[in-house]
């Protein structure tokens, strides 16, 4: 029987350059970090970012995949990150039951901002 989400695994070959994007521009605190891996807990699941010997350069494929950040004003993030130098591919939306922001990290990675709308499911 399945639980709920544990963690997502972001791998990189330059984690010196991805972990400061999570921490110092998205704001993530760090549960763990060592040489070559950190981890940042987000309501109880993990989004861990790692140094794997497989993995070169940016993602190719940067759509395979989605980490869907929950926040309580997407508009506001959006302006925040923004400020920071965030490029948006995808400025705050309204969808049937979210509002929606897209954009990626350092290495490619698509990352969305996700409000939930009134009546959506939590």
């Amino acid at each position: 029987m399945f639980m709920g989400m544990h963690s997502v695994l972001i791998w990189s070959e330059d984690v010196k350059r991805l972990v400061p994007f999570y921490r110092d521009v998205l704001g993530l605190k760090p549960q763990m970090e060592s040489e070559g891996f950190t981890v940042f807990l987000l309501n109880g699941a993990g989004l861990a970012i790692g140094t794997h010997s497989e993995v070169q350069g940016r993602s190719r494929d940067p759509n395979r995949m989605m980490v869907n950040l929950r926040v309580d004003d997407c508009q506001a993030e959006y302006e925040r990150l923004s400020k920071q130098g965030v490029e948006f591919s995808r400025t705050p939306t309204k969808d049937a039951i979210h509002i929606v922001a897209t954009f990626h990290d350092p290495d490619g990675n698509v990352l969305q901002l996700l409000e939930d709308r009134e009546g959506s499911i939590a």
